[in-house]
């Protein structure tokens, strides 16, 4: 009797098959509209450092051609350990910024153990440079570069809108090099706090990234470079996210007003930490309305 009601409570294979086909279908028009790019170095080859594999980004283009075009540069999470812009959500979300009509610029970066966060984010600071450069050959506009990252990637994408310190200028870029940022369930905006904390179960696991050394938990950590002229924010924070993701944001949101650059700041109710990514799957998903004002 248990198989039964088990059986039952399954959906019919033909439902399932239907519901792939949809998906592929839909995925199929989607990438009709735009043309990638792929593994495009944005350090050379010669340099002391070059990682064969993750100093490579992907560029998303529209088909269509049409005058230079707003940019997005994309930095993906995953735990400042994992995550690679050939995931397929990665891919999935460059093609939707191309159908929406950007130049999407979806990078990989160097990974902990390998590298500490500070690395993490010079390499996104060279890939934004490499940006900034080259993107005119590709149909884009480098006086509107949206720099965008979600969890790891939002921390890292905050460093370089922040300017930290020398991380721009050490690669011949101004402090406001990105047009504006949007940030997605940021993670790591204030480790020094959390690491000093070490509140939660597991969090032993980040000095890997972030190493044991405070200065280095201060240094990776967007909150404590923040300034005046800063690049327009736009945050996102998920309903159902890790307390430790609103609590940082809020004090994010709160030094930026205090410096009369508050940003808009949007929760949205019932939304985990790993919805908050998901939901760009869906080419009409407000993120991508919100990448289209701040491009403006």
């Amino acid at each position: 009797m248990k198989y039964t009601f088990r059986r039952l409570a399954l959906p019919p294979l033909g439902l399932l098959l239907a519901a792939v086909v949809v998906l592929l279908t839909n995925e199929w028009a989607v990438a009709r509209a735009s043309r990638r790019v792929a593994d495009v170095p944005y350090v050379a080859a010669s340099a002391p450092d070059f990682d064969a594999k993750r100093h490579l980004l992907d560029i998303y283009q529209p088909k269509k051609e049409a005058a230079p075009r707003p940019v997005v540069l994309f930095i993906h999470g995953g735990n400042w350990n994992s995550g690679s812009k050939d995931d397929i959500l990665y891919k999935a979300i460059g093609r939707r910024l191309a159908k929406q009509g950007f130049v999407g610029v979806v990078i990989s970066y160097r990974l902990a153990p390998q590298v500490l966060v500070p690395q993490q984010a010079d390499d996104c600071a060279r890939a934004l440079a490499w940006t900034v450069a080259h993107i005119r050959e590709y149909g884009g506009d480098p006086a509107r570069i949206v720099l965008m990252g979600h969890s790891a990637g939002g921390g890292l994408a905050a460093l370089l809108a922040t300017g930290s310190d020398t991380l721009l200028a050490r690669h011949g870029l101004p402090p406001r090099a990105a047009h504006a940022v949007l940030l997605d369930d940021p993670a790591g905006l204030d480790m020094l706090d959390y690491l000093t904390k070490m509140q939660y179960p597991g969090d032993a696991k980040y000095l890997v990234p972030f190493s044991k050394d405070p200065a280095v938990w201060r240094q990776a950590s967007a909150l404590y470079h923040m300034r005046a002229s800063a690049p327009p924010f736009s945050m996102y924070i998920g309903g159902e996210t890790y307390p430790s993701i609103k609590n940082s944001s809020e004090k994010f949101r709160q030094r930026m007003k205090q410096l009369g650059e508050e940003p808009k700041y949007t929760l949205l109710p019932g939304k985990s930490h790993v919805g908050m990514v998901t939901q760009l799957f869906w080419s009409s998903n407000l993120l991508y309305k919100e990448l289209h004002r701040l491009a403006e």
